[in-house]
């Protein structure tokens, strides 16, 4: 059994060899960037209004100015603004030669194609040429995980194309003989699968592919065979059962005659001790237990992060610090415990929980909290941090 860092350290120094494709820029969205992105202008692009008005020179005194053009956004200006003259502007209209203010509407008078100002407005209410960046600019960075706002960067560019890693593909296999899928009969000893609908969930929350999903019996050779063929088509398997040191816990072992090397196997965690970890050339396995909880808390604390980590991405969880709000104890110290809680304004609400097979906790929890090794009291009051989920 090894300390979580020190399987975070392995999952870190575990090289990943993520390929390129370049997609169109409206469906970039969740894609991790594969260069980095240059301005390829200035922005703005030119002068241009900040709000409707009046543009004029900032040094004319006139009592009044007539209205030589009127530029809504999009028109390139054809007259040069001189003292007695203004263009009537649109927001985001290009300011035309000569002005270098933009008088706002609400403190002007129009009249028979003249204008007076009639209020004060010290503003000059202009967006000047290259203010927000200059071409040549680095704008975004390579493994940047594109978000609507980036999205919105790129297109501003006049990127058509854009240079982002490519998604692994997943396969799954929940193992169980007492495992029935949703939909069909149910008998007395037996339970509905969760775990692979989970895991497929969390996979397809990163945008992942999931490649096949697999559910199969304790049977040596149906395991092997299973396995065999989802090692084949996947570049990240994920298992779900069959890793502890039960009678009928295969997992390991085959996952050994078939060329895997594991590098890690039962963690100092709850839930999820008999977590495992293997590779084999550049496909990754992970090999996380049957109860849901375990499942669901590994794919967040060590999967999630790894597949970020194979599109570019070097992931980082928003962490937020609160009060817990009522004790927390525990029996046992050995390993570092997950707990759910809810989070709300800084404050830190402890759920009811019977541990790791208790997966309706989950559906009321907004996140996680660690409970230290070494620790059995968490007090009322103590700053925690929270892990949302």
């Amino acid at each position: 059994m090894i300390p979580v860092e020190e399987a975070q350290r392995i999952l870190k120094e575990t090289p990943v060899f993520p390929a390129t494709e370049e997609v169109p820029c409206g469906d970039c969205l969740g894609r991790v960037l594969a260069e980095d992105i240059f301005s390829t202008l200035d922005m703005p692009p030119f002068n241009k209004a900040a709000m409707d008005g009046y543009a004029i020179h900032s040094e004319d005194s006139s009592k009044k100015f007539k209205i030589v053009e009127t530029i809504p956004a999009g028109y390139r200006p054809q007259k040069e603004i001189r003292f007695g003259e203004c263009a009537k502007i649109m927001t985001g209209g290009m300011v035309p030669r000569g002005a270098n203010r933009v008088v706002k509407r609400e403190v002007t008078v129009e009249q028979d194609g003249w204008m007076k100002i009639v209020g004060e407005d010290p503003n000059p209410n202009l967006c000047f040429q290259g203010e927000d960046l200059r071409q040549g600019d680095l704008v975004l960075s390579r493994g940047t995980l594109i978000r609507p706002q980036e999205v919105a960067v790129l297109a501003s560019m006049g990127l058509e194309r854009v240079k982002v890693y490519c998604r692994p593909q997943v396969g799954i296999l929940a193992t169980g003989s007492e495992l029935v899928p949703p939909g069909k009969p149910r008998s007395e000893e037996q339970i509905y699968d969760s775990n692979s609908f989970s895991l497929a969930a969390q996979v397809r929350q990163l945008g992942v592919v999931v490649k096949k999903l697999s559910r199969v019996a304790d049977d040596q050779d149906l395991l092997r065979f299973e396995l065999a063929e989802l090692l084949s088509i996947s570049d990240v398997l994920l298992i779900s059962g069959g890793v502890s040191a039960g009678d009928y816990d295969y997992v390991p072992t085959i996952l050994q005659e078939l060329g895997v090397k594991i590098h890690f196997h039962k963690l100092a965690i709850k839930p999820g001790k008999p977590t495992a970890f293997g590779t084999k050339g550049e496909k990754v396995i992970f090999g996380v237990p049957g109860n849901p909880v375990s499942t669901f808390v590994i794919f967040e604390l060590f999967i999630k992060p790894f597949l970020w980590r194979m599109m570019g991405h070097d992931y980082r969880p928003l962490l937020l610090p609160g009060e817990l709000t009522q004790e927390l104890t525990r029996k046992k110290a050995a390993r570092e415990a997950w707990v759910p809680v809810r989070y709300q304004e800084g404050k830190v609400f402890p759920l009811p929980y019977h541990g790791s097979a208790h997966i309706h906790a989950l559906t009321q929890a907004n996140g996680l909290i660690s409970f230290p090794r070494g620790e059995k009291i968490i007090r009322q009051g103590t700053q925690v941090v929270v892990r949302p989920i």
